[in-house]
């Protein structure tokens, strides 16, 4: 068995119990291998019939990048059976070790094929925007992770939130746009669109034209997670957060406890 097999099995032996594991950069040399890791998961649960419907992005926030020692994001798989309607509960232990993250999401209306994007390409390809909230999950123990760590773990993806009201790019202005996450009415989490690489979409930008290279672009119908708006909340079970983003509305995240 390969190392990125090995690495492979040690993530999905922590997905499939519930426990999480050691970290994988001992097999992973480098973000190459990593994402040869995650390709490998994600091949493994189409197969298992779960339903691709897009792609986060991830270490957008310049402090996390110092911190990881890089200098661009990442970026991970979103699944059908990943997506919980808004303020509908989410089950103790359904995702290890929950953190949540406001962000902005994007709902394409036409592919992204290209090489090289620009703004005005993502614009013109957006069929409008939502307010999110990401539950990142980490199947290593202790959030004890490299990059090659969490892109190999699908880009420490979990679970996500999504508001019901569709709002057309033109009519809000995401760099400006106020963030707050709120646990039973206290403040959390503040932050703003300007975060997120400067703006949401140059976000998009860089993850599409990532993708087209690779020869996997982003397609119509695609949700895509931009990236945190402010600082990750840790969860516990019982919460309630409710996020809110300036012209984009509110979105809500209940935690199921343990005894449920």
């Amino acid at each position: 068995m390969s190392n990125i097999q090995q690495a492979a099995e040690r993530l999905i032996g922590a997905h499939d119990s519930g426990t999480p594991c050691a970290p994988v950069r001992d097999l992973v040399d480098g973000v190459e291998a990593a994402y040869a890791v995650q390709d490998l998961l994600t091949e493994r649960w189409l197969a298992q019939g779960r339903r691709l419907t897009g792609r986060k992005i991830g270490l957008t926030s310049t402090a996390v990048q110092r911190q990881l020692g890089v200098d661009q994001p990442d970026f991970g798989v979103l699944f059908a059976d990943m997506a919980v309607p808004d303020g509908a509960e989410i089950p103790a232990g359904a995702v290890l070790q929950p953190r949540a993250e406001a962000e902005v999401a994007l709902v394409l209306e036409h592919d992204l094929p290209h090489e090289r994007h620009t703004v005005a390409d993502v614009i013109r390809a957006t069929a409008f925007a939502l307010p999110a909230i990401e539950v990142v999950g980490s199947r290593i123990r202790d959030w004890d992770i490299t990059l090659a760590d969490t892109v190999a773990d699908n880009a420490s993806s979990g679970m996500y939130v999504l508001g019901n009201r569709p709002v057309p790019l033109a009519d809000v202005d995401l760099r400006l746009a106020g963030m707050v996450i709120e646990r039973r009415g206290e403040q959390v989490s503040t932050g703003i669109g300007a975060a997120c690489l400067g703006h949401p979409l140059h976000a998009a930008v860089w993850l599409a034209d990532t993708l087209a290279r690779l020869g996997r672009p982003l397609r119509a119908g695609d949700t895509v997670l931009t990236g945190a708006l402010g600082p990750v909340v840790p969860v516990k079970p019982g919460d309630v957060l409710e996020a809110r983003i300036e012209g984009l509305g509110d979105v809500r995240a209940a935690f199921g406890t343990e005894d449920a």
